[in-house]
Order: structure tokens, then C-alpha cells, then sequence
């Protein structure tokens, strides 16, 4: 059996050469969650839920189940992209991309957006990263591993505490509070943007828009 290498080299060829064939491309975007009702609404779940706000903005349906995920299509300008919800939970996320990836002939470090929480980053922020490792998110983690590449772009979205916690993990998949409800909604907003803004115009005007400092930090320099 081929080894992770390997597995990659085929995938990024593959893409190349369905580009190359066809004239056709497709952009994958996938959030990362869990799925379960029970996980709907958690810090750990907002990838899944920036999938949601994709689709309603673009009016496509994510319902078709393939590659251990719920995908659905549609466009983005004059681009064609696909959105999926894996359903491996998170910790095995990479098991469907990769499929994801195999099965649409991507180049995973040009053709892919992941989005998914991060406890590093205040709450209700935002940031854009073209390459890097997974910082201790083990969705994102799988994914690399699957993939065997950090040139994966992706969007990071905030859900750090403004105090110290004890359990990480509690944290991330308890329940989300009414008072952060409104944040989070700007947050997704501001994700799915993010996404179209990567699809139309690239990644580096994506991190010039959104990776900008709050000016209350910037004063307080």
C-alpha cells in the first residue's frame, strides 16, 4: 500500500491533470464539527455551522452523502465549490477529506478551505492562514496528517475565554450561551465572507481584509 507521501503526490496529480483535461475546477470547503444534534450548537461546531451559512447565502443544499461527509454545490462568482460537514467526528476529519479530495481530483494545498474553531484566539475573532501546522486542533491535525502537507489554507475561528479554564475539552463542546449568540452570528458572517473572499480573490487579500488587528489592541501598543 501506497505510503501518506505517496497518497498526496497521486492526489495533487490527479487534480492537475482533471485541470488540464476538462478545463474544469472545483474549490472544496469544509467546516469541521461533529455531527449529532447534541453537538449542534457548540464552540467545537462552528465550521459546521459557517457550512450552514455558506449554503443558505449561496442557495445550495448540503445533503448528499458521500466520502463519510454531507456535501452540497454551488457557486461562488463564476466558481464552482464544493461544501461539506465530515462525519467521521472531528478527531478523524481527515479520513474524509482525503476522500473528499481523491474523489473531486484536488490539489489540496490550491483547492481547499478548512474552517474550524480555535481556543487560541479571543472570541468571536477571526484569522486566515495559508500554511502551518494544526496548533493542537485535532481536527485540523487529521487533516494534515491525511493530507501530508501544512499548505493547507484555512480560516481559524476564535473561541478563547476571557479567563483562564481548567478543561479544554468541556469547554469547546458545551452548549453555546445566549449572550454569545450575537457574536457568534457576526462571526459566521464574517467566515463565510471570508470563504468568498478566498474563492474570488485569493488567499493574501483574504488575510489583508480579515487578519487585521482590533483597534482597541493597535491603541493599547
Amino acid at each position: 500500500m501506497a505510503g501518506s507521501k505517496e497518497l498526496a503526490t497521486v492526489v495533487r496529480l490527479r487534480g492537475e491533470k482533471s485541470a488540464r483535461v476538462d478545463g474544469s475546477s472545483v474549490k472544496l470547503i469544509v467546516g469541521l464539527g461533529n455531527p449529532g444534534i447534541e453537538y449542534q450548537f457548540t464552540p467545537h461546531n462552528l465550521g459546521f455551522l459557517t457550512i450552514d451559512r455558506l449554503a443558505e447565502q449561496l442557495d445550495a443544499r448540503v445533503d448528499n452523502r458521500h466520502c463519510r461527509a454531507v456535501t452540497g454545490k454551488g457557486r461562488i462568482g463564476d466558481q464552482e465549490v464544493v461544501l461539506a460537514k465530515p462525519e467521521t467526528f472531528m478527531n478523524l476529519s481527515g479520513l474524509s477529506v482525503r476522500e473528499l479530495v481523491d474523489e473531486y481530483g484536488l490539489n489540496p494545498e490550491s483547492d481547499l478551505i478548512v474552517i474550524y474553531d480555535e481556543l487560541d484566539l479571543p472570541f468571536g475573532s477571526l484569522r486566515v492562514r495559508q500554511r502551518g501546522s494544526a496548533a493542537g486542533h485535532n481536527g485540523m491535525k487529521s487533516v494534515i496528517g491525511a493530507l501530508d502537507t501544512q499548505e493547507v489554507t484555512r480560516i481559524r475561528l476564535g473561541i478563547g475565554p476571557d479567563t483562564p479554564i481548567r478543561d479544554g475539552k468541556s469547554y469547546v463542546l458545551r452548549q453555546l450561551k445566549k449572550s454569545e449568540l450575537k457574536a457568534v452570528d457576526e462571526l459566521l458572517d464574517s467566515a463565510a465572507e471570508a470563504a468568498r473572499v478566498i474563492v474570488t480573490d485569493g488567499v493574501n487579500a483574504a488575510m489583508n481584509r480579515f487578519n487585521r488587528r482590533p483597534e482597541a489592541e493597535e491603541q493599547a501598543e
